[in-house]
């Protein structure tokens, strides 16, 4: 498994070296300067903790007037062989646009084999494929009310921390979730987990906030998507944001450095058809004591 990583982790730093050659302006790549640092440090140690997940964004400029359409990139650790995540956004879509573009952008994706580089690819149909989504972002409301119906994406985000502690930070995580209304929970302590639901976008836009300017020790562990013509309400598994907080370890006193009850946290998980999920974020089979 760790070779694997590492030879998807060689192939990703390779493609970010040809889009940082392809896109050398300012502006142009948007990626945190300590994320090509963590990924060559791995590589070169026998072990080690995963590095952050690659996340960067590209400036597009498409058709005759420039128009700047931004494509939002995270790579999963084992990309190549699982596809990126990729969302495509500009001021001069309107939201329905949007969707009709990421969707087309998704599926032309997955088309692709697994293994290949895909990043360069999207950046290649995001130049040609935009236009006409620009300007039929420009139709009047009558022609937009005959327009198809657009199916929605929900999105549920599985966020791991190797801890959450600060009041300032929870504030900011319980803000955001309100604001772009989304349920799950925030779990404080060590570790912390936050999952989100809601529209895909809604939840994007989450993970891009609470990373900036620079979370070093969070990831996204695991990704569930479901497209419906119907209220994505139907598909919550939380009713709101909850503040997670269970019995821990010991007796700390003061310190902020006590381990959550993971059988609790268990326990909560398969209360809300999530039990699946403990092994995605730790890495071993979640396992319930006999009471």
């Amino acid at each position: 498994m760790a070779v694997a990583v590492k030879e998807c982790l060689e192939l990703q730093l390779l493609e970010v070296e040809m889009l940082l050659s392809m896109f050398p302006k300012k502006g142009e790549m948007s990626l945190d300067e300590e994320a090509v640092p963590a990924v060559q440090r791995y590589l070169r140690s026998a072990d080690g903790a995963l590095p952050p997940q690659l996340e960067y964004s590209i400036a597009v400029d498409v058709g005759e007037a420039k128009v700047k359409v931004e494509l939002q990139v995270l790579l999963p650790h084992t990309y190549p062989h699982v596809a990126p995540q990729l969302f495509a956004r500009s001021d001069a879509l309107h939201r329905q646009q949007q969707l009709q573009l990421n969707t087309s952008l998704a599926s032309h994706i997955h088309s692709l084999d697994s293994g290949e580089l895909r990043v360069l690819e999207a950046v290649q149909w995001v130049k040609d494929n935009s236009l006409p989504y620009l300007e039929n972002s420009k139709i009047s409301p009558e022609s937009a009310s005959k327009a198809v119906i657009v199916k929605e994406m929900f999105h549920r985000m599985w966020i791991y921390s190797h801890h959450i502690y600060r009041q300032e930070l929870r504030k900011k995580i319980f803000d955001c979730a309100k604001k772009l209304n989304l349920t799950g929970f925030c779990l404080t302590g060590k570790p912390g987990v936050i999952c989100v639901e809601g529209l895909r976008e809604n939840c994007e836009e989450f993970w891009r906030v609470i990373r900036y300017p620079n979370w070093k020790h969070i990831s996204c562990k695991h990704v569930e998507n479901v497209e419906t013509e119907e209220s994505i309400d139907s598909l919550r598994l939380f009713c709101t944001f909850e503040d997670l907080q269970f019995q821990a370890h010991g007796d700390y006193g003061l310190r902020n450095d006590y381990h959550m009850d993971l059988g609790q946290f268990l326990e909560f998980l398969k209360q809300h058809q999530s039990g699946h999920v403990f092994q995605i974020l730790f890495g071993v089979e979640g396992k319930l004591s006999d009471k």
